[in-house]
């Protein structure tokens, strides 16, 4: 069994997220305490008690959802003796998830990884002026089409498919005229449905340049190290190891696309058979299964998870 450690991105949020594991375990309460030290805020208290509008922001989401995912591994290395370069063959996140992967993997400490992506959220959430973007979920229609319609759409505008997460949905982002006309064209083309998301800015397209700019910023100052397993980076979806092109990649995922479903496929090919979602949601789980044949998708978010986890390893 070749196993790979997956990891959640933003809209996998809930208030409450966690608790239970920091609760009964002293190496999630730990994580989450390096993350509100990190930070200089009790953002344990927002994720905990919220309020969700609160929460939802993406300059606290997305340190949120890492906080989580990092206190399920070291609940993990704690409590099932995890050895995370012996036991997982490769790591991986949707968009913000690929902090926490690399988090987890040791690129970087879990102080730094909060305030990256603090800034980054902050970054993202001013790049654009409110109401200028959106962003819409394509469901029916293979990426190679939505890559088509958005550019035909786009005009003098922008429109670029953001976000390819398999099994007929990819996720379109930029101005939002050019984004409803896309969606339009979508409906005339056959596709199932055409959702607008309710996202307070139009990530992962060239709007984002401004956050790119912040992160090859804050990026510079927080040297990435070379981590325990590959990580199989988003506008890639390949593995890779150096640091150098660690941080690269990075800046290039602020305005690029998420291949996630190239991601999950590249895992499977390389031999990966259990996916396992570490964090809150199971957002992740749903897509491995109709991305990758035969290949099995699990949560880890929970005590009870983690006790199954353990039981599975005998």
């Amino acid at each position: 069994m070749t196993v790979a450690f997956t990891f959640p991105g933003q809209g996998s949020q809930a208030v409450g997220m966690g608790k239970a594991l920091a609760d009964a375990f002293p190496a999630a309460r730990a994580v989450f305490a390096e993350v509100d030290d990190a930070l200089g805020e009790k953002l344990s208290a927002v994720i905990w008690d919220g309020p969700i509008e609160t929460l939802t922001l993406t300059e606290n989401a997305q340190p949120a959802l890492m906080a989580v995912s990092l206190g399920v591994v070291r609940v993990l290395e704690a409590e099932a003796g995890l050895n995370l370069s012996r036991d997982v063959a490769y790591v991986a996140g949707h968009s913000l998830g690929e902090y926490s992967a690399l988090a987890a993997a040791g690129s970087f400490s879990i102080g730094d990884t909060a305030r990256l992506l603090r800034i980054r959220g902050k970054a993202m959430q001013a790049a654009t002026p409110v109401g200028v973007g959106a962003m819409a979920a394509i469901l029916g229609l293979e990426f190679d089409a939505v890559v088509a319609i958005a550019a035909e759409a786009a005009e003098t505008e922008v429109c670029q498919a953001a976000n390819d997460n398999g099994a007929g949905q990819v996720v379109i982002s930029g101005h939002k005229a050019a984004v409803e006309r896309a969606c339009e064209l979508a409906k005339a083309r056959g596709a199932k449905r055409a959702i607008p998301l309710p996202v307070s800015a139009p990530f992962h397209c060239a709007l984002m340049q401004p956050a790119a700019d912040a992160m090859a910023a804050a990026l510079a100052s927080v040297p990435a190290k070379a981590p325990m397993v590959p990580v199989v980076a988003n506008v890639l979806a390949q593995p890779i190891a150096d640091p150098a092109e660690i941080t690269r990649r990075l800046i290039e995922q602020v305005t690029g696309t998420v291949r996630w479903r190239e991601c999950v496929a590249t895992m499977a090919g390389l031999g990966v058979t259990s996916f396992y979602e570490i964090g809150a949601g199971k957002v992740l789980s749903g897509l491995v299964k109709r991305i990758a044949e035969g290949a099995t998708g699990s949560a880890i978010g929970s005590p009870d998870d983690i006790a199954a986890f353990k039981a599975s390893r005998g």
